[in-house]
C-alpha cells in the first residue's frame, strides 16, 4: 500500500484529501505544516506527498525544495487555491494561483493541482506520480 502525506494547514481539506485517498485504497498522514511534514518523513518515509503552497511556518515552495533536498525519492503534488496575505492583509491581484502553481513546478513538484479539484484528479494525479517515481499503483 503506497504511502501519502499531506500537508495542508486547512482541516477540512485535509480531511477530505484523506478520505479521498484513503477510500481508493492509500495509505494517509496529514500534517498542518511543512515543519512538521519533515519531521513526518523522517519518522516514516512516504511515496507522495501531497503539498499546499500558502501555510504558516513554511511556504509550500520552500517546503518542496526541502523535501526534495531530504527524501528526493519522494513524488510531490503542490496544490493551491491561491490567495496572498502578509501581517499587513496586503493582495496584490498580479499573484495568481497559476503563479504560486508555476513556481512549485520550478522547485520540483511532479504535479500541480488547483483548488477546488475533483476526487478523480486527486486520485490520477496521485496515481500518475507514484508511476513515474517508478512504483505500482495500489
Amino acid at each position: 500500500m503506497h504511502s501519502i502525506l499531506v500537508i495542508d494547514d486547512e482541516v477540512d481539506v485535509r480531511d477530505g484529501i484523506q478520505r479521498v485517498l484513503e477510500r481508493a485504497g492509500f495509505s494517509v498522514r496529514t500534517v498542518d505544516n511543512a515543519v512538521d511534514a519533515m519531521r513526518e518523513l523522517g519518522r516514516a518515509p512516504a511515496d507522495v506527498v501531497i503539498t499546499d503552497i500558502i501555510m504558516p511556518k513554511m511556504n509550500g515552495v520552500d517546503a518542496i525544495g526541502a523535501i526534495l533536498k531530504e527524501f528526493p525519492a519522494v513524488g510531490i503534488i503542490a496544490i493551491s487555491g491561491g490567495g496572498n496575505f502578509d501581517v499587513t492583509g496586503y493582495q496584490p491581484s498580479s499573484i495568481t494561483t497559476t503563479a504560486y502553481l508555476a513556481a512549485a513546478k520550478k522547485f520540483g513538484a511532479h504535479s500541480i493541482l488547483t483548488k477546488p479539484f475533483e476526487s478523480k484528479e486527486l486520485i490520477d494525479a496521485v496515481t500518475q506520480v507514484i508511476a513515474s517515481r517508478g512504483s505500482a499503483a495500489p
